[in-house]
């Protein structure tokens, strides 16, 4: 699968990045380019105004963008089937006319595929796709939170299908990897976290005028 060419942004308010993406995605369209945009956000966004409005709009258009949800059964500390009177989130495209597509957020190859088929859909100009991740978070929804709301044995559950974990196994089991060539790539990876956060700790917070930046291209 060839990259998706996409930038990445954080943002605050819940269900933002959705209509953004849509017009991202408008500007892959107009572009000819074969870009596709893809926006992540969580099953709480996917109760909000934002979220019809930018997947009706890019179905409409037959924009070329993945609509992503990491269902992880919580919004904040509220479960997703409290305030969701369907099982999947995915069940809502076919009224907008897309794909829905349920997948089990925590197979990385599961994950990868079906990403796949609809990066390749949307490039044919066959339009978006919504994907629903299944998936679940191991810490509260911030560092600050004890996660009380949920039981140990169902947050001990969920650990055992940890996506890293299943990942090193089936390339243990599937393709007889020794785990000692695992090694090197893991001492990578941290080394790269590690860095990234030095690098974060020793840049200067940003100056007053700073807000002036990243608005108008």
């Amino acid at each position: 699968m060839e990259p998706i060419h996409s930038t990445s942004r954080r943002i605050a308010i819940v269900g933002a990045g959705i209509p953004i993406a849509t017009g991202a995605g408008w500007s892959c369209q107009l572009k000819g380019k074969g870009q596709v945009a893809v926006s992540f956000f969580g099953d709480g966004a996917a109760n909000t105004g934002a979220f019809h409005e930018g997947i009706n709009l890019a179905a409409v258009w037959k924009l070329p963008v993945i609509f992503v949800c990491e269902n992880n059964l919580y919004g904040f500390s509220t479960h997703y089937r409290r305030v969701t009177p369907i099982d999947n989130i995915a069940d809502r495209a076919p009224s907008y006319g897309i794909p829905g597509v349920v997948v089990d957020g925590m197979d990385i190859t599961t994950v990868y595929r079906e990403a796949g088929k609809a990066v390749e859909r949307a490039r044919e100009g066959a339009g978006s796709t919504l994907m629903e991740c299944k998936t679940y978070r191991f810490r509260g929804h911030s560092r600050f939170e004890k996660s009380t709301y949920r039981a140990q044995q169902e947050l001990e559950e969920w650990k055992k299908r940890d996506p890293i974990i299943q990942f090193k196994n089936h390339l243990l089991e599937s393709f007889k990897i020794d785990e000692q060539e695992l090694l090197p790539i893991e001492k990578d990876v941290e080394k790269e976290i590690e860095e990234a956060v030095a690098y974060a700790e020793r840049s200067p917070d940003p100056g007053p005028d700073d807000y002036k930046k990243y608005i108008y291209a």
